[in-house]
């Protein structure tokens, strides 16, 4: 099989272009992951140059080619429950809260991947419908986002193997929430997968016309993105959340740049962000 090179000049003109489109900040010496997410489909192609196929993708003058590109290029490792704390806190807090002021629920997964965070905050909350009956009468949508459409498809089935259902997925939820389905997958079943719309979203672009969410997970995504692209997508976000809403990051990262717009909080060991 043949071993791909890329040289310094096109793998630096390659990090310019990512950046700008998806905002991703490779930084030095990391060819070898343009090439471990890149090679199997220049191969495809048919390309025997590696910097012939990254020129090709940075022209854009095959638009497929380039969105194609671009999508594997950007990270999809996920988890159920991730990390547990953002749902406990979820389960035991912030609903609570959030039903005393409104009937209503509007929550926005930023960087769904396949779908197990949307899906996670969709059980949680149906865990706490069964507790707490009367609660948001008014409706409940979760707003799934993510740039990859390849794996929007995907999260929108609904269906997983037996290792994607191992990490991180309670027996308990397995067992209420999913069914048997083909090739030896288990799909969640129709009242789940109805509470969360997916959307292929780009969060360098303008968030207009998105509404306003009580709460946002937006973890482990901004890491990928500069400083004054961070800070510009963390205003974004306020701008649509109405005062004490809540935001989620990941454990790596932070409000820096934002500290006007959210205030962080910290209850049984779990952090979250409050809108000013």
């Amino acid at each position: 099989m043949k071993e791909y090179e890329v040289s310094e000049h096109a793998y630096q003109d390659f990090c310019d272009f990512l950046h700008a489109s998806v905002g991703i900040v490779l930084g030095k010496k990391r060819q070898y992951l343009v090439k471990s997410r890149l090679s199997a489909f220049a191969r495809e192609l048919g390309y025997d140059n590696f910097t012939t196929f990254i020129n090709d993708i940075i022209s854009n003058n095959d638009r497929g080619l380039t969105a194609q590109c671009l999508e594997l290029m950007t990270t999809n490792e996920t988890f159920w429950f991730r990390d547990e704390y953002p749902f406990t806190l979820l389960a035991k807090h912030i609903l609570p809260n959030i039903q005393k002021h409104k009937n209503s629920l509007k929550i926005w997964s930023s960087a769904c991947a396949s779908g197990q965070e949307s899906y996670s905050i969709a059980m949680t909350i149906l865990e706490h419908q069964r507790q707490h009956p009367q609660s948001f009468t008014g409706g409940v949508k979760i707003l799934a986002t993510d740039y990859s459409t390849k794996i929007l498809e995907k999260a929108k089935f609904g269906s997983y193997d037996e290792l994607a259902l191992g990490r991180g997925l309670p027996l308990q939820m397995r067992n209420r929430y999913f069914e048997a389905s083909l090739n030896n997958e288990m799909t969640l079943i129709k009242s789940i997968k109805e509470m969360v719309e997916f959307k292929q979203y780009n969060l360098l672009n303008s968030f207009t016309g998105l509404g306003q969410f009580d709460v946002v997970f937006c973890r482990n995504v901004l890491i990928y993105f500069d400083g004054n692209q961070k800070n510009e997508i963390l205003k974004k976000i306020a701008a649509c959340m109405p005062k004490h809403g809540i935001l989620y990051l990941g454990a790596a990262e932070s409000i820096s740049g934002a500290e006007e717009f959210f205030t962080m909080k910290n209850i049984d060991g779990g952090l979250y962000y409050e809108r000013l």
